[in-house]
């Protein structure tokens, strides 16, 4: 594997090698399209850069002058020549980092060469105003010179000719790095390249690859490109555009440009561009040459297409191509209408959705009656879709996590890419639709409104006036992003309704996937809302969350602080009736679909009164002294309660709470039954760490059912299984088999038992772990398949070995993970459960994960 390939070399090599931006430059120099010549600086030789502890091996700069010399043949053009030859420097990770690493322009400037550009082109405002250009990007990526500096220089230097205020720069750099600007081109290559590289490894990028679970070890490719000059002349210009819009999904062309700029004024915000669809007025033949290249991109690819082009004194040159980043909407449509094009099949338009962002596609928008009587402050750019409310705060380092704030700010960096991501929307004062704010806030998810250039924000930083209204810092604002609307004040929103784009695409899934797809639902509503995504039945139905509400509370208590068993008969003969009202309509409202109960679990302390006014409130209920129910309290407390008196444990020191709850279950299923309804009953006994146990509580349940059965002489069938969340019970799970009508894998406790870790506390450190590449992900939320899965393959093998068709699904957490759906769905699981909301999303998982394990 060589450390350099030309463009023209590169063909047949994956984007892992060449990195996504090098990879598509070799396949578009493949098929004839115009682009700048170039060569790529391999992903390996990134690698070999920090073996040689972060220093270019004599090899690699040998490759790399090699590689500069076929470049200069290829391009007719050299460094020093008479034609002189410039370059762009840019980082092409295998992943698109949007912003995360760095760019050089104009590289192969000096003093000599600018004398023979301005011979050349008789431009010699163009060609200084490069060579400025040069010296300042060079000098803060390379050296880490602030770039504020140079700006700063500029502005003191009006009445100075360009060639004081190169000398002056040349003089910042000497006295900021203690070294000389080098002008020998190859040196700013090499120091250029190597910086590239080391950019993987800032901050930013760092965060980014955190944010988006991209692996660390993959590193960056580096492009080296032919320059074209957008700000040549009149007849040249830059921009950025989409073969759709990113931000709806709409099948047309959509973008930005500039006459007479460089790309990186558009993607950096630095100056607000104009609609893409102005260049039908300004260049109309280079506008229908673009957009027959994009359409044939878009097919080429099979994917919406995020094109970065040149116009050269009247010539159109495609610098960069790659699949877009869009809003969860646009993905869904994009993916809808590509097939129904026929540019794409079913099964790819699946795998196309990323289903990390689908959760947005339910954000929804602003009550449209709220919005009258709020005060209307400006309007910006429609950034990225979607709707926020939060307190202003106008830098990225006081905001908090967990609080509700939209930032504003002039331009966003790179550096403000963790306030981003804390952030629940963005405003920017300068760019488009595809400066970096954007951009960054699509693929995040996040409702974001750029270029709203009414906005003025005080040196202070502690307010920002818009249209002569003062908006201080900590108060609220609303802001579109689908119109780029801010408003003063929060305005209620609306949840979103599943388009009809997206009722076609989770038909698709389900066509595809073989994971059945169930939901967690404790009431009525999380049936229907469930039910109307999607879920084909209930997996984790937690009764204790039955009884939170305030009107049941009361009567659990009662049952807790019972001494005696007879006044615990009492308060258990009310939560049956009251039980029995929820199970009736969460089965009416299911139509036959299964239901999964699992009997109550958590520690009894949850429960307890904590202050004063309840414990009293209580002691009234109960005709008891409050200091008699305080003391019940102290009684009841727990070192450890999430290990301590729950689950079975319960119902081995109060078995006629299991017996209640069982007797509430099959009654209501009867019932529901009789009232022309169908059920399927599941009941399923949680924290189950031995088979002496499972016995003891089975044994009194199905007493219990039969007498049910006989007092209504009536019948049902049911399953009453297990949750499999201790490692004990996996290892013994042959055991548990003879006994237990399916397997539920509860993976929440399962993982904090087998970690030893507190899911609750964890928050606390985890990303300490992940930050030290200790973990590289939270396994709370996405399955470990190394340690913990283990113990699940052990109790399915040791399951199936006794019952070969025992039924097994997930009701953790994990089970709307899509990542963890991807590992159930090859172990061969049953089901997956999840919240409601999560359901779509767990139908994608599952089918893409089918489409992937049929590919493999």
């Amino acid at each position: 594997m060589k450390n350099i390939y030309l463009f023209n070399e590169g063909y047949g090599l994956e984007k892992m090698i060449l990195g996504g931006k090098g990879a598509n430059l070799v396949e578009m120099k493949k098929i004839g399209l115009p682009i700048p010549n170039g060569l790529i600086a391999t992903t390996v030789a990134c690698k070999n850069y920090f073996k040689n502890e972060n220093c270019l091996s004599e090899n690699m700069i040998k490759d790399i002058k090699e590689g500069i010399k076929k470049l200069e043949i290829e391009t007719g053009k050299e460094f020093e020549g008479e034609n002189p030859l410039l370059v762009s420097v840019r980082s092409g990770a295998p992943v698109s980092m949007p912003g995360m690493m760095d760019t050089i322009l104009n590289l192969g400037l000096n003093d000599n060469t600018v004398q023979k550009l301005i011979e050349k082109t008789k431009n010699e405002k163009f060609v200084y105003e490069i060579y400025l250009r040069f010296i300042e990007m060079f000098a803060e990526i390379v050296k880490g010179v602030s770039r504020e500096k140079f700006v700063k220089i500029k502005e003191y230097s009006k009445e100075k000719t360009y060639k004081e205020i190169i000398e002056t720069f040349k003089g910042l750099y000497w006295i900021e790095t203690g070294e000389f600007f080098p002008e020998n081109p190859e040196e700013q290559i090499l120091m250029a390249i190597e910086s590239i590289f080391k950019s993987w490894n800032n901050e930013r990028a760092k965060i980014y690859r955190q944010l988006n679970n991209i692996d660390e070890s993959m590193g960056t490719a580096v492009v080296v490109q032919e320059m074209v000059f957008g700000n040549f002349n009149e007849l040249s210009g830059t921009g950025v555009a989409f073969t759709r819009n990113p931000s709806t999904g709409e099948n047309e062309l959509f973008g930005e440009y500039l006459l007479e700029a460089q790309g990186e004024d558009i993607v950096a915000g630095i100056r607000t561009p104009h609609s893409i669809e102005t260049m039908k007025n300004q260049l109309p033949n280079i506008y229908e040459e673009f957009l027959s290249i994009a359409k044939s991109l878009e097919k080429h690819y099979g994917d919406m297409q995020d094109i970065e082009f040149t116009i050269e004194d009247g010539k159109l040159f495609i610098l960069q191509t790659r699949n877009g980043k869009r809003s969860p909407n646009a993905s869904i449509k994009i993916a809808v209408d590509m097939v129904n094009e026929n540019i794409i099949t079913k099964e790819k338009a699946i795998l196309m959705v990323d289903t990390e962002l689908l959760p947005q596609v339910f954000n929804g928008t602003f009550e449209e009656a709220d919005i009258v009587g709020k005060k209307f402050l400006g309007k910006g750019l429609p950034g990225s879709a979607g709707v926020a409310v939060g307190k202003v705060v106008l830098s990225t380092d006081k905001i908090k996590e967990g609080e509700s704030v939209i930032l504003v700010r002039v331009e966003t960096s790179p550096e403000d890419i963790k306030g981003m991501s804390l952030a629940k929307g963005i405003v920017t004062v300068k760019g488009g639709a595809t400066s970096h704010g954007a951009v960054v806030a699509r693929g995040m998810g996040k409702c974001c409104v750029t270029g709203c250039e009414e906005i003025k924000i005080d040196s202070s930083e502690e307010f920002f006036t818009i249209n002569g209204e003062r908006v201080q810092e900590g108060e609220i604002i609303s802001i579109n992003g689908y119109n780029g609307d801010i408003y003063k004040g929060a305005i209620k929103l609306k949840m979103g309704e599943l388009s009809e784009e997206l009722k076609e695409f989770l038909e698709w899934c389900k066509e595809i996937k073989t994971l059945e797809v169930r939901m967690n639902a404790d009431t009525p509503t999380d049936v229907i809302v469930g039910k109307g995504f999607g879920a084909e039945g209930i997996g984790l139905c937690r009764t204790e969350h039955m009884f939170f509400e305030d009107e049941k509370i009361w009567s659990v208590r009662e049952m807790i602080i019972a001494n005696t068993k007879e006044d615990r008969d009492k308060a258990l003969e009310k939560l049956l009736e009251l039980q029995k009202i929820d199970f009736k309509k969460m089965l009416h409202k299911l139509g036959g679909l299964p239901m999964n109960v699992r009997l109550l679990d958590p520690p009894f302390h949850e429960f307890l009164p904590k202050t004063e006014k309840d414990i009293q409130k209580l002691a009234v209920l109960l005709e008891k002294c409050p200091k008699e129910i305080e003391s019940r309290i102290k009684e009841l407390k727990e070192e450890n309660p999430m290990l301590g008196h729950r689950g079975c444990r319960l119902a081995i020191t109060f078995p006629e709470i299991y017996e209640m709850q069982a007797r509430a279950i099959i009654e209501s299923a009867i019932e529901c039954k009789g009232e022309g309804g169908s059920c399927e009953i599941e009941i399923m006994i949680p924290f189950i760490g031995g088979i002496s146990e499972f016995k003891y509580i089975k044994e009194g349940i199905l007493k219990e059912i039969e007498k049910v059965f006989e007092e209504k002489n009536e019948k049902i069938d049911y399953k009453l299984g297990t949750m499999m969340e201790l490692p004990r019970a996996c290892l013994i799970a042959n055991e548990i088999a003879e006994e237990s009508a399916f397997f539920s894998f509860g993976t929440n406790d399962l993982t904090q038992t087998t970690y030893g870790i507190s899911r609750d506390d964890s928050i606390k450190f985890i990303d300490h772990y992940k930050a030290k590449n200790i973990m590289k992900r939270d396994p709370f939320q996405s399955i470990d398949t190394r340690g913990v899965g283990k113990l699940i393959v052990l109790a399915k093998e040791l399951g199936q070995s006794v019952k070969p068709n025992i039924k097994i699904g997930v009701c953790g957490e994990h089970g709307g993970d899509p990542k963890s759906i991807e590992y159930f769905n090859e172990l061969g699981f049953n089901y997956v459960s999840c919240s409601p909301f999560r359901v779509p999303i767990a139908i994608v998982a599952s089918a893409q994960s089918a489409i992937l394990k049929r590919m493999s």
